[in-house]
């Protein structure tokens, strides 16, 4: 029988795999996603903030001590939506602040929890219809669908609600999706095996055109456009079908997060003045129809790696299939909330660094 490893060991393996993910674009965007291992009762979970490609690089781990933090969930303590009060200050030299969604981490019962933001996942968890299609693919699986509820303590809560099955693989409604094992050979397994059968080719779309995108982004007094990072923005505006499902909304929260609200959509004949004119304000992209998309020129990078999630995510989504988008107050419960602001100024602040 093969020895179990040690916590150091496991750490050093989590970390491992956890750059592994983050490099991932169809898994993991910029600073979103996290992971997590429990031993000797602290929590080993992510640092709010930080990328999950960066864990061999840097330290992103966290240490929380995490029963006077279920004590603080299971009481609905307010103190549960701040979980760097339960951080081990001597263990902790960076100083950092453990992932908003620690409490869903701590409240698994599994030791090896992964939380993906996978775009195969999303594209299912924002339909209506998502329920019985995840049966039917994730058959055999001890799996729940968990409803939408804002990161943080409500999500925690809504997840507590499929406790006494003690699932290993949640799909997260408009969010993403968490597996959970005992080890991290075992969850990473197991989210090998779920995004396989999740998987759906995505749509293709016509290219964009560079020459007259170049041309719409005609610089403003106080503000500029670019080309994105990468070329696969560009299909949310090239593929009609795309485009219509991002002029329902936002989907989910990262894109409220990074992105703003719903989708900054061109009509014929505007160029980035006339859209921002129309609007009032600069938005972070702009999705021009049938030609492709700007950023605005101080778009952080976790900005541009959402640009290509929405892509991504709107590629796999059936034309004509019913979407639940997040409404007016649960936009408000992400953008007036003092860990997603901490979170937004981290990426302004690695932005800064690296212009």
């Amino acid at each position: 029988m093969r020895e179990a490893a040690s916590p150091r060991v496991e750490l050093a393996d989590l970390r491992a795999l956890s750059a592994r993910i983050g490099s991932d674009p169809l898994l993991i965007q910029g600073a979103g996603g996290n992971t997590s291992l429990k031993a000797d009762g602290i929590l080993w979970i992510k640092a709010s903030g930080t990328w999950l490609a960066h864990a061999l690089e840097r330290d992103i781990m966290v240490p929380v001590e995490i029963a006077p933090l279920l004590d603080a969930v299971s009481s609905v303590d307010p103190a549960a939506e701040r979980a760097e009060q339960f951080t081990i200050p001597d263990l902790n030299p960076s100083g950092l602040r453990p992932s908003i969604e620690t409490t869903v981490h701590a409240l698994m019962p599994q030791r090896v929890v992964l939380h993906v933001h996978c775009v195969n996942t999303i594209a299912l968890a924002v339909r209506t219809d998502c329920r019985s299609e995840l049966a039917t693919r994730l058959d055999g699986l001890n799996w729940a669908l968990v409803r939408y509820a804002r990161p943080g303590l409500p999500l925690a809560l809504a997840i507590a609600e499929h406790s006494s099955t003690r699932p290993d693989v949640l799909v997260l409604a408009n969010h993403g999706l968490v597996v959970a094992a005992e080890t991290v050979d075992a969850a990473e397994a197991l989210l090998n095996e779920v995004t396989q059968r999740l998987a759906a080719e995505p749509r293709s779309a016509p290219p964009a055109n560079m020459e007259k995108l170049r041309a719409l982004g005609v610089a403003l007094k106080d503000v500029a456009f670019r080309l994105p990072e990468s070329d696969t923005a560009h299909p949310v505006a090239t593929d009609p079908a795309s485009t219509e499902i991002a002029a329902h909304g936002s989907l989910y929260p990262d894109h409220v997060i990074f992105l703003g609200e719903g989708s900054a959509i061109a009509r014929p004949g505007e160029d980035a003045q006339a859209v921002v004119a129309r609007i009032g304000a600069a938005p972070v992209s702009i999705v021009f129809p049938g030609i492709g998309v700007l950023m605005r020129e101080d778009a952080t990078p976790s900005a541009d790696a959402m640009a290509r999630c929405l892509a991504d995510v709107a590629a796999r989504i059936p034309p004509g299939a019913p979407l639940r988008v997040l409404t007016a107050e649960e936009h408000l419960q992400l953008t007036d909330w003092d860990a997603e602001k901490y979170r937004q100024e981290l990426a302004r602040k690695a932005a800064r660094k690296s212009a």
